[in-house]
Formats: C-alpha cells, sequence, structure tokens
C-alpha cells in the first residue's frame, strides 16, 4: 500500500509540473487560442507535400521550393516612439519574397483550391466595404493557410483625413475583422501605400504593430519594381484580388501563376510575412 501511495503521489506531482510548464496554472504565458487554431490550420496546409503534378496543374514546371525556417520574429525599427514601424521589405539574406493580396473584390472559389493545394502562404489585406459581401469566401482561404490583416472599411486616401477619420477607419476595421474572423489583424496596409504621422498614430492606438508597404507589384504581364529590375530577399510584393474585367481577360490563378513562375525564375519562393513581423 505504501508503495501505491508513493506511485500516485508521484504521478499527481508530475501532473502538477505539467500543468505549470503550460501555463494553465496561470504562472507561464498563455497563448490566444483563436491564434493557435490559426497556427495549426498553417501547420496542416505546410505538412502536405506539393506534388510535380500538382505544380504543373497550377501552370508551374516544378512545385514551389520550400520556405526556409524564419529567425526568431524581431521587431523592426519603429518610425517614432509609440508608432509602428513601416516595412516595404523583410530584412533576410534568404531568397524568400512575401505576397500580399488587397481589396478583396474578386472572389474565385478556385484561389482557394490553387492555395491549399499549392501550399501557398498569402497575406490578404481586407477592405470591408469591398471584402464585406463575400467575408465567408475569405474565412474559406483562411482554413486553408492564408492570413487576415487590416486594409480599412472604405480605402480611403488616409491623409486626407484628420486623425478622428483615419482612427475611425483603421479601427473600425480592426473591430469588423475581430468580429468575423475572431483574431484582431496585427498588419495595417494604408490604401494607395499613402500614410501620415496621423496616420501612424491612428495604427499604434488600434494595435497595429506594423504598417505594410511593397517593392514590387502585379502587373498584367510583370511585375513592377519600385527600384530596380529584380527581387531581393525579403521583398513585399503586392497583388489585388481582381478578376478578368481588370486582367485583360485572365483569372486570379491565371495572374498568380505568372508571379509565381517570375518569382521562381529569380531564384526564390514565397514565405509566410506574418512569420517575420
Amino acid at each position: 500500500m505504501r508503495a501505491a501511495h508513493r506511485l500516485l503521489a508521484g504521478l499527481l506531482a508530475a501532473g502538477a509540473l505539467a500543468l505549470t510548464s503550460t501555463g494553465l496554472t496561470g504562472c507561464a504565458q498563455s497563448v490566444d487560442p483563436i491564434e493557435r487554431l490559426g497556427r495549426k490550420a498553417a501547420e496542416k496546409v505546410e505538412e502536405r507535400r506539393v506534388s510535380l503534378a500538382t505544380a504543373r496543374r497550377w501552370g508551374l514546371d516544378e512545385p514551389l521550393a520550400p520556405a526556409p525556417k524564419p529567425p526568431p520574429r524581431h521587431l523592426a525599427k519603429a518610425a517614432g516612439p509609440g508608432l509602428p514601424p513601416v516595412v516595404d521589405r523583410v530584412p533576410t539574406k534568404d531568397k524568400v519574397v512575401f505576397l500580399t493580396f488587397d481589396d478583396g473584390a474578386e472572389r474565385d472559389p478556385r484561389f482557394v483550391r490553387m492555395v491549399r493545394e499549392l501550399r501557398l502562404p498569402v497575406s490578404m489585406f481586407l477592405t470591408d466595404s469591398v471584402a464585406g459581401p463575400g467575408y465567408a469566401h475569405f474565412g474559406e482561404l483562411r482554413a486553408v493557410g492564408a492570413t487576415v490583416q487590416n486594409h480599412t472599411l472604405d480605402h480611403p486616401y488616409l491623409p486626407g483625413l484628420p486623425y478622428d477619420g483615419q482612427r475611425w477607419e483603421i479601427c473600425g476595421q480592426q473591430t469588423k475583422l475581430k468580429d468575423r474572423f475572431g483574431q484582431r489583424p496585427r498588419l495595417f496596409r494604408p490604401p494607395y501605400g499613402e500614410y501620415n504621422a496621423d496616420t501612424l498614430r491612428a495604427a499604434a492606438d488600434c494595435g497595429i504593430s506594423a504598417v505594410v508597404l511593397w517593392r514590387a507589384s502585379m502587373q498584367i504581364d510583370d511585375l513592377r519594381y519600385t527600384e530596380g529590375e529584380q527581387l531581393r530577399p525579403g521583398d513585399i510584393i503586392l497583388a489585388h484580388f481582381r478578376g478578368p474585367d481588370e486582367l485583360r481577360g485572365a483569372s486570379l490563378t491565371e495572374m498568380t501563376t505568372r508571379i509565381l513562375r517570375r518569382i521562381q525564375a529569380q531564384g526564390f519562393t514565397v514565405g509566410r510575412l506574418e512569420d517575420y513581423l
């Protein structure tokens, strides 16, 4: 009996230690359950290997190379005391770039399948007045690994608004996206890439950790660069949820294939922006 009692005491002590180490006792830092679910969804996408047949089905000669393991997340240099950093490129030497899609006007079901089958990490900067009627579609994209970030309520030219108006646009979309997807975005992209000091102050007040611009953008037949004539490690690429009416008859999946082929031709792969910021 004494031996049994000692065994039971040992098991109870081990259980208490496990609870403490996982933070269930409240002594350790807990992880937001919604964020944990998002990570698990992304991990499930990453677990699947992309076959050559799948890559060719989407117009690629070969699958995207695996993204390198990101370094420990670091804080980029702030734009000022108490302000978020403004980034258009992630500081890295890895041959990795980041693919972001804005607005939310086009809701192509095939794009969901493309993101899932190619394990394509994309960041979605959504505008409520544009994407709002189709949030269910973007929820499907989120379920296969895409991430949801903030692009204002109504896509205004922010420097033309006073501070209160800018704060309403940014914080209002934070609330909308939190209510719809269960998590407040950390990243924000100002419409047209235009901002001023009030934009940064409003973004900080709304809980934004980084303002995201870009170094290259999707065009009909190629990429356009803000400097130089090729991609550089860590470049953030801007694309839009657009359909054939705006893409000279091409679909969103076809345009994405063109981007991916150019990324691969320059020796790069695509990483998940949120892993670096």
